[in-house]
């Protein structure tokens, strides 16, 4: 009898010692603050998952997880995929990681491009945000034809473009797996986007065609009202200058398209900024500049499409801090709100 309980005995330590193991064996690692990614593969089967965890220093044993996933069949659903996790998360989370999916998040690059910026101004954000150099995607905006995108069949063959894409990339905020981030692939994000966007318009091809202009000019008209207008309300007005202008045969005279040749944009043009020869310098040359001066914003488009109708031929920004302009008909007018904006200066 004595013998039968030695044996009895025996056997419950053993099986108390063998629960206790892999009671042990299932519980979390030291924890560590820095994660560890790993990676199942597609078709990977569980045994080699529970290789793959031990050998990430993610789980203890991966004899005892194999027993535990057939007894539990816990492993039936795992999902491919890259995950992510740190030493010390309970195998019950792991696995729920997996089952449900929850795969790492994508490394993504994102940059903003404000409305109204320029090629060089783009190339500069982006460079700054992915790393890419600023000339690879200078480069790349004088190579249109490297780009499987309707739009780019709209730029004239004319060596008198600053860059042929200005105005063509559309300004939002993107996000882009950094994987599969290049210039290239960021400049024919932007080229669709435009695309995108002008399908907002309804009908915006039969309203270009009614206007009377190139879907080239019209980015450049809204590029014109996307520089010289900060007060929304102000746009479809200042789009039926431009084009009054045109008409009568007058110059421009915007001082956005001298800006844009400068290096560095300046508070205040000089007299002799506005002599510098190029045809994209309104103050000289009649018409249109050759291409747009910067990527226009949505409703700078719309309003080249839709320009409020007027008599106006003149504007001078108000020096009352609002950005609004006074608008004239007539010289002697346009004259008179000069001296009206400086005495609200003088103020």
């Amino acid at each position: 009898m004595k013998k039968l309980a030695f044996v009895l005995l025996a056997l419950m330590l053993i099986a108390g010692g063998a629960l206790f193991y892999v009671w042990n064996a299932l519980q979390p690692v030291p924890t560590a603050d820095a994660p560890v990614e790993f990676t199942v593969e597609p078709g990977m089967s569980t045994s080699s998952i529970a290789d793959l965890l031990e050998e990430k220093g993610l789980i203890k044993n991966a004899l005892i997880l194999k027993g535990y996933l057939k007894l539990t069949n816990e492993g039936s659903r795992l999902m491919a995929g890259t995950y992510e996790a740190n030493p010390g998360t309970p195998i019950e989370d792991l696995l729920s990681k997996m089952n449900n999916g929850e795969v790492k998040p994508e490394e993504m690059v994102r940059f903003t491009i404000p409305e109204g910026y320029t090629i060089r101004q783009m190339a500069e954000a982006i460079a700054r945000e992915s790393g890419i150099e600023q000339e690879e995607i200078l480069a790349l905006a004088d190579q249109p034809d490297a780009f499987d995108v309707t739009i780019v069949g709209e730029i004239p063959v004319e060596s008198e473009l600053r860059h042929r894409l200005e105005g063509y990339l559309f300004p939002a905020t993107y996000n882009l797996p950094k994987k599969d981030v290049s210039a290239s692939v960021i400049v024919e994000t932007m080229l669709k986007e435009t695309e995108k966007r002008l399908a907002e318009i309804p009908d915006w091809q039969a309203q270009l065609e009614d206007r009377g202009v190139t879907f080239h000019e019209l980015m450049t008209i809204a590029s014109l009202i996307e520089r010289e207008v900060v007060a929304e309300q102000e746009r479809a007005l200042v789009a039926g200058v431009i084009y009054n202008r045109l008409e009568q045969d007058m110059r421009l005279e915007i001082d956005a398209t001298v800006q844009y040749l400068l290096d560095k944009p300046k508070e205040r043009l000089l007299y002799k900024d506005l002599e510098v020869k190029s045809p994209y310098n309104t103050y000289r040359q009649k018409g249109l500049p050759p291409g747009p001066i910067s990527s226009p914003s949505l409703d700078s488009i719309k309003a080249a499409l839709n320009p409020e109708p007027s008599d106006y031929l003149f504007y001078v920004t108000k020096k009352d801090g609002t950005q609004e302009h006074l608008f004239a008909k007539t010289y002697q007018e346009h004259l008179k709100n000069i001296e009206i904006s400086k005495k609200t200066a003088a103020e």
